[in-house]
């Protein structure tokens, strides 16, 4: 039952039968046979069929929430079982997190030590807008995520404060800001500016202090593809500072902080609200906490 409820997240996610017949690792036909059989069993019809899929029926929308709380709980209890099969030799398994790219510079902070204390687990870390973060948590895709706590709407998760997002103008070094103590928004806002695309929440967060109207060329959902052009001298940026620190450390660029006001958002953990958390989501947890605790002795 459990692997037939799986089969169905699968395909509520991919939305095509041959794609989440390949994300599970089984046959069409396997899949397809699968989620008949589930079908018959809850005596409903959950998927809209014709030459492809259709979508879900009302039943299957319905039918969805229960099934990612059933399989929650089953991958909970066969994590449970497996760490206290391997006590004596750390956690094992896949630990899914997703990151807002922002925060992408100081992610090994955080799996870093995870990783050094429990070197049989396996971390997958991808880089995902804010509200893929939630729906990818909501749909049992990622364990954890790395995003914006302060700014827009979380939904039903649970939140773990990890550090305050501060902003530095990015130019190159021999740009004509590059030498200021500080530089204002509306003075960022002058310069030709690339910027995340406005998808990311960061894009959402610079516009309230940028105004309406910068001079913005370049776009990307991608930092590094910002820096690459803010290495050419025709383009700057505004970028959160742990990104600019990394950026600006061998000289080719100057980073600035933005003044007027000085800006600040805070950055940390969500995950679904389950109490006791799993094993490996617990381990994170510890070592999120001890980073937040000394953000906030260094602030």
């Amino acid at each position: 039952m459990i692997d037939k409820l799986e089969m169905f997240l699968a395909l509520a996610r991919e939305r095509h039968f041959g794609r989440a017949a390949e994300a599970y690792g089984v046959t069409q036909p396997t899949l397809s046979s699968a989620i008949r059989a589930l079908e018959d069993t809850l005596g409903v019809q959950l998927v809209r069929r014709g030459s492809r899929f259709l979508g879900l029926t009302a039943e299957g929308e319905q039918a969805l929430l229960r099934a990612r709380a059933i399989v929650a709980e089953a991958r909970a209890l066969k994590a449970e079982m497996r760490a206290a099969g391997s006590a004596e030799d750390g956690l094992t398994g896949t630990l899914r997190l997703g990151v807002i790219p922002t925060a992408l510079p100081m992610v090994a902070d955080v799996t870093g030590p995870l990783a050094a204390r429990h070197p049989g687990l396996r971390l997958t870390i991808l880089s995902m807008t804010s509200a893929d973060i939630l729906a990818g948590i909501a749909a049992l895709d990622l364990d954890a995520g790395l995003t914006y706590l302060d700014n827009e709407p979380l939904g039903e998760v649970a939140r773990v404060p990890i550090y305050a997002e501060t902003y530095r103008f990015l130019c190159a070094a021999d740009a004509p800001l590059a030498g200021r103590a500080s530089v204002t928004w509306a003075e960022a806002a002058a310069q030709p500016l690339c910027l995340l695309t406005g998808d990311m929440q960061n894009r959402r967060i610079l516009a309230q202090h940028l105004g309406a109207a910068p001079e913005t060329r370049i776009e990307s959902n991608s930092a590094l593809a910002l820096v690459s052009h803010v290495r050419t001298g025709r383009w700057a940026s505004v970028v959160p500072t742990v990104l600019a620190d990394l950026v600006a450390a061998g000289g080719a660029l100057a980073a600035v902080p933005v003044v007027e006001p000085q800006v600040r958002h805070m950055v940390g953990l969500v995950h679904a609200p389950r109490d006791p958390p799993v094993p490996a989501l617990a381990a994170l947890l510890e070592v999120v906490r001890r980073l937040g605790e000394q953000a906030a002795r260094g602030a």
